[in-house]
C-alpha cells in the first residue's frame, strides 16, 4: 500500500477519538454520513470544473480534496484504503467490459 494513503488512514482513525471542536475530520464524523457524502459531492464537482478548465495544478489540488474526503467516508464506514486497492488489484488484467459483465451477473 502507498505509505501516504496508509499514514492518512491512520490519522483519520485517530481523529475518531478527538473532539469535534478541535479537528475538522472529527467534526465530519460527528455530523454523520450525510455531511461526509455532501463533501464528497462538492469535491467531485470542483474536480470536474478544474478538469474542464484545464488547470493542471487545480486538478491535482481538487483531486487531493476528493480523495481525502473519500478516505474519510471509508474510515467512517469501517473500511480502509487497502480494501479499495485490493479491489483495483482484482480488476487488474480484466478488460473494463469483462469487469462490468461480472458485476451484472452478481
Amino acid at each position: 500500500m502507498n505509505d501516504t494513503l496508509s499514514q492518512l488512514a491512520d490519522v483519520l482513525e485517530q481523529r475518531k477519538q478527538q473532539s469535534a471542536d478541535k479537528s475538522y475530520v472529527a467534526s465530519l464524523y460527528a455530523k454523520g454520513l450525510d455531511t461526509i457524502l455532501k463533501k464528497i459531492g462538492e469535491e467531485a464537482t470542483e474536480t470536474v470544473i478544474a478538469a474542464k478548465n484545464g488547470e493542471k495544478q487545480q486538478i491535482v489540488y481538487e483531486t487531493a480534496d476528493l480523495w481525502f474526503h473519500c478516505m474519510v467516508m471509508l474510515a467512517d464506514q469501517g473500511l480502509h484504503p487497502d480494501d479499495v486497492l485490493t479491489e483495483l488489484q482484482r480488476r487488474f488484467g480484466l478488460s473494463g467490459l469483462e469487469e462490468k459483465a461480472q458485476r451484472q451477473n452478481k
